[in-house]
């Protein structure tokens, strides 16, 4: 069995997802949930799952092994972002190296790194009146949004769109792609 650790943020729609894909794979298995905020919605999303969970701070992450403990403890595989920003420490990339997977929703490079993430990539990306937007699964490295693609796709950038719009339609791609390129990328390499 692989074993994914999911890093969350904030609400963890992307997270339930894949944690729902998953929940009767025979090969992948999601055990635990990291976050740094507490009070973050992903864990009354993941709930009924009964996942391992660890809440971690700034020192706790990038000055501690707490974290990098847990995951030992819960023989983590991969490590999977699906909406956390803090940028990995190189201790973290080195224990798991090509082996922690990133969403950026847009087609890097593109509207990559630090603060451009959500709403924010969106604004930009209509206020540029880019045609396309789309999703890129990445592996992660030592800078923001700059690891190795491993699959991108795309969608219109409709004149009429807020980033309300935009973002619906990229959801959806993340929703459709995020946990199909996650099972490849486990498929192919272990």
């Amino acid at each position: 069995m692989i074993n994914i650790s999911l890093f969350a943020s904030g609400s963890g729609t992307n997270a339930e997802n894949i944690t729902k894909y998953f929940s009767n794979s025979q090969i992948i298995s999601i055990n635990s949930l990291l976050s740094n905020k507490p009070d973050a919605y992903v864990f009354n999303r993941l709930a009924h799952f009964k996942l391992k969970t660890l809440i971690f701070n700034r020192k706790e992450f990038y000055e501690e092994n707490h974290v990098i403990d847990f995951l030992a403890k819960n023989n983590t595989d991969v490590i999977v972002l699906a909406g956390f920003l803090w940028l990995i420490p190189e201790k973290l990339i080195r224990l798991y190296p090509n082996r922690i997977i990133n969403i950026h929703p847009a087609l890097l490079p593109a509207y990559g790194g630090k603060g451009m993430y959500g709403m924010n990539v969106h604004k930009a990306v209509i206020e540029n009146k880019d045609k396309y937007s789309g999703i890129t699964i990445h592996l992660v490295n030592e800078e923001y949004d700059r690891g190795e693609i491993l699959f991108q796709t795309y969608c219109d950038v409709l004149p009429s769109d807020t980033p309300e719009d935009l973002a619906a339609r990229i959801h959806a791609l993340e929703y459709k792609f995020f946990p199909k390129v996650i099972e490849h990328f486990i498929a192919s390499h272990f």
